[in-house]
C-alpha cells in the first residue's frame, strides 16, 4: 500500500484509539533500517509509523554535508516508493526536534509538503514532533501554537512534548528526577493553548517517568496511570462527558517497560509508542554474531584474501533486516496493533 494519506492516518489513530491498542514508532536510518520496519509491520499484519530523528536525519544526509532536511526527505521520497509493495499502511513522522532545530528541519519539511499539497498532492511527511520540553511551558506552547496551524495548513498532525523525557536523545538531556510527570495544570494549559481538535489535531507526549535509553524493568518509576488523570482532568475543565479521553498520547522511552505498563498505558489513550534503543539493538546483534563467526573471512587475516561472500554487505545485511523486523512483530504484539491493519 502507499504511504498513508492524511485521511487515512486520522482513521489509524481513531482505531487504534477506540480499539485501546497503539502503532509502534521505530526510528530509522537508513534504506535497510526502513525496510526492516515494514517488514515486521507486514508479518504482523499491522499498519505502523516510520520515523526519522534530526540525528538519523543528518546521518541520512550523508558525512560530507550532513544535511539534515535533504537526509529527511530522500529517505521519506525512497519510503513512497517501497512502501506500495507492502501490505501496510504507514505513516512518515520525524522524531525530537528542539527550538534550536526547528529552522534547520521541521519547518522546512513543512515548508516542502505545504508546496507539495499546494499542487493537490499529499504531504510528504504526515506528523511532526515539537519537543519544547527544554522550555518554558509558556514558550514551549507557543511556539506549538505557531506550529500546530502551520502543520494543520499542510494536513499535518502535530506531536508535542510538554514536560521532559528523562535521559538523552540526540544530544538532548533531561536528569531522571520528579520533573518527570506531567501535572494536569500542565495538560489543562497544553488544551487551553492548542486547543482539542478545532485547530489541528496534535499528540502529546506528556511525562508519566519515561526515560530514554537502556534500562531494565523496575529502574524507573512508570506511572502511566497518571494518564487517567490528565484525561479526567482535561474532560471535566472542558465539559466533556464523563469517561471521554480527549488527549492521544505518545509513550516515549518504551524501552524495558513491562507488560502492565504498556496495558496500563493503552488503556488511558496511547496511540502511538516510541522504539529505537530495542530495534537498534535487534539490528546489530545478528551483524556482531556474523562478525565473530566469520572474523577470519570479514578480515584479510595474516596477509590472506578473506572471504567475500561473508564480509559481502548483503550476506549481513540480511540477517541484521531480519532480526529488526521480528522486534518490530514483537512491538506490535506487546501494542495489540497485530492483525489491525486497515484493509
Amino acid at each position: 500500500m502507499p504511504i498513508a494519506t492524511p485521511d487515512v492516518y486520522n482513521e489509524m489513530l481513531d482505531r487504534a484509539k477506540e480499539g485501546k491498542f497503539a502503532y509502534p514508532a521505530i526510528n530509522v536510518t537508513s534504506t535497510q533500517t526502513l525496510h526492516a520496519a515494514l517488514r515486521g509491520f507486514a508479518e504482523a499484519e499491522s499498519d505502523g509509523i516510520v520515523q526519522i530523528s534530526t540525528g538519523g536525519a543528518e546521518f541520512l544526509g550523508g558525512q560530507y554535508s550532513k544535511d539534515m532536511v535533504s537526509g529527511a526527505v530522500a529517505l521519506a521520497e525512497f519510503a513512497h516508493i517501497v512502501a506500495k509493495k507492502y501490505p501496510v499502511n504507514v505513516a512518515l513522522h520525524t522524531d525530537h526536534c528542539p527550538k534550536d532545530k526547528l529552522d534547520g528541519y521541521v519547518r522546512p519539511l513543512i515548508a516542502v509538503s505545504r508546496e507539495r499539497v499546494q499542487r493537490g498532492e499529499n504531504p510528504l511527511f504526515q506528523s511532526h514532533m515539537w519537543d519544547g520540553s527544554a522550555e518554558t511551558l509558556k514558550d514551549n506552547l507557543e511556539i506549538g501554537q505557531e506550529l500546530l496551524a502551520e502543520a494543520a495548513a499542510a494536513k499535518i498532525i502535530l506531536e508535542v512534548e510538554i514536560t521532559p523525557t528523562g535521559g538523552e536523545e540526540d544530544g538532548v538531556t533531561h536528569e531522571i528526577n520528579d520533573e518527570l510527570y506531567t501535572t494536569v495544570e500542565d495538560a489543562v494549559r497544553t488544551a487551553e493553548a492548542l486547543g482539542l481538535g478545532e485547530k489541528g489535531r496534535y499528540l502529546l507526549a506528556a511525562s508519566f517517568g519515561n526515560v530514554h535509553g537502556v534500562y531494565k524493568p523496575g529502574n524507573v518509576v512508570l506511572r502511566p496511570e497518571l494518564l487517567k488523570d490528565l484525561q479526567t482532568g482535561v474532560a471535566e475543565k472542558f465539559q466533556k462527558p464523563a469517561g471521554s479521553r480527549p488527549f492521544d498520547f505518545v509513550f516515549h522511552g518504551g524501552s524495558g517497560s513491562t507488560e502492565e505498563e504498556i496495558a496500563t498505558a493503552l488503556q488511558n489513550g496511547v496511540v502511538k509508542m516510541n522504539l529505537d534503543t530495542d530495534t537498534q539493538y535487534a539490528f546489530t546483534r545478528p551483524v556482531a554474531a556474523h562478525m565473530f563467526a566469520n572474523y577470519d573471512g570479514v578480515l584479510k587475516v595474516d596477509g590472506e584474501v578473506g572471504n567475500k561472500k561473508v564480509y559481502d554487505p548483503r550476506s549481513w545485511g540480511k540477517a541484521a533486516e531480519k532480526g529488526m523486523a521480528e522486534r518490530v512483530q514483537t512491538a506490535c504484539a506487546n501494542l495489540r496493533s497485530t492483525g489491525t491493519r486497515l484493509k
